[in-house]
């Protein structure tokens, strides 16, 4: 049919390859060849420091909550804030469980170095601590937190106590927008630890893990009430050692509670 040959008189085709050597060999910034390199570096830091050098910092209270557990009323708070710029940030998180007629069971605060390693994932380092009923730890912590593809919120980290006992922890939560103010979130989270720690009723291998469902409604984005269900369940050892201590090893919980961020 000829639709695909050239017409005379066509524009030649553009070549597909690599640029040429010099395009490549001029100084990285093409305004140095004008003005003198020393002010223009100058005007570069003052753009740097106007426009992409401002450090900003959140709080957010991700889960605040009631929760109905095997007939007990018990609570959790689970919240984070970070402070600093698009590179490198400050991070501090806590999170603490228990229930309201005994008290906290756990208390656990992180203090983090976060640099970003692309635009998607944070690198952070630090020390963690825990307040328990029974013997207390002071961890370090190294981990990575980010977006992963799809738009999973992934945290994973590892930590090393100073008893030398070393374990990890994944957290993944997915927001599905239902409606833009009635959002449903699907979280897990699993604890694993490398050896037995009986004085903390910790067993090597997955030692716990947690599957739950949150709907929450944002009455503003700042805020929003909420009401999901949690599946919880000890592993192994951990299993043993809570049904040693007249626990059972897991269950279902009814939550409700509310998101918060400023």
């Amino acid at each position: 049919m000829g639709h695909c040959t050239p017409k005379p008189g066509a524009a030649p085709e553009i070549p597909v390859g690599p640029p040429p050597a010099a395009a490549l060999s001029g100084p990285e910034h093409a305004a140095d060849l004008v003005w003198n390199p020393a002010d223009m570096a100058a005007s570069r830091q003052v753009l740097r420091d106007e426009h992409g050098d401002i450090e900003v910092g959140r709080i957010l209270i991700d889960r605040f909550e009631w929760a109905n557990r095997s007939g007990k009323d018990g609570y959790t708070f689970d919240g984070q804030a970070w402070w600093g710029g698009d590179i490198d940030k400050v991070w501090l998180k806590g999170e603490a469980e228990g229930t309201f007629n005994e008290g906290a069971e756990s208390v656990e605060v992180q203090a983090l170095w976060s640099h970003a390693i692309d635009p998607w994932f944070d690198l952070q380092l630090g020390l963690r601590q825990d307040f328990t009923r029974g013997p207390d730890r002071t961890y370090l912590v190294a981990g990575v937190q980010g977006l992963a593809p799809y738009w999973f919120e992934v945290d994973v980290s590892a930590f090393l106590s100073n008893k030398g006992d070393l374990s990890a922890r994944a957290e993944a939560e997915y927001d599905l927008r239902i409606t833009q103010s009635l959002i449903l979130q699907p979280r897990v989270e699993l604890d694993l630890a490398a050896q037995d720690v009986p004085e903390l009723g910790i067993g090597s291998g997955l030692s716990t893990g947690e599957l739950g469902v949150r709907l929450r409604y944002e009455i503003e984005r700042q805020f929003a009430p909420y009401v999901g269900v949690q599946y919880e369940r000890a592993f192994g050892d951990t299993a043993d050692f809570r049904r040693a201590a007249g626990e059972k090893a897991g269950g279902w919980s009814f939550l409700v509670g509310i998101r918060s961020w400023f």
